[in-house]
């Protein structure tokens, strides 16, 4: 029971940190990055392999393909990177849009979020 409570703490404040950092929640790329990120709580390791391990797991939860897990997590990483919190940005992987600085990669997104989330519940993941 003691596990669930702390996944659903978990889980709140992954969503929390994608809509602070204004990846809006409609988007199929939300759902998807969401579980990559709890995926990549439970093991980093999945954030090196992202086509091989990642987004085939992911895939087979939502019965999609892994291509449209990663161009829709693509898309919604774009989305927020173009219109979201650009002192959240900052914040999370110190630098932003507004410096002229690419986006990050799918992979940098996902394993910045995990990490914050991991050093928050440190011991309880």
């Amino acid at each position: 029971m003691q596990n669930i409570i702390v996944e659903k703490a978990i889980e709140n404040q992954v969503s929390e940190i994608m809509l602070d950092i204004g990846i809006p929640a409609h988007l199929k790329g939300y759902r998807y990055l969401r579980s990559a990120v709890m995926l990549a709580i439970k093991d980093m390791r999945v954030v090196g392999s992202v086509t091989k391990l990642l987004y085939p797991e992911i895939a087979k939860q939502y019965g999609t393909t892994d291509r449209k897990v990663e161009r829709a997590i693509r898309n919604a990483i774009e989305i927020s990177w173009e219109r979201g919190n650009v002192n959240y940005f900052e914040e999370l992987f110190g630098y932003s849009g507004k410096d002229g600085c690419e986006r990050p990669t799918n992979s940098e997104y996902i394993a910045s979020i995990a990490d914050q989330v991991q050093l928050k519940h440190r011991g309880a993941v």
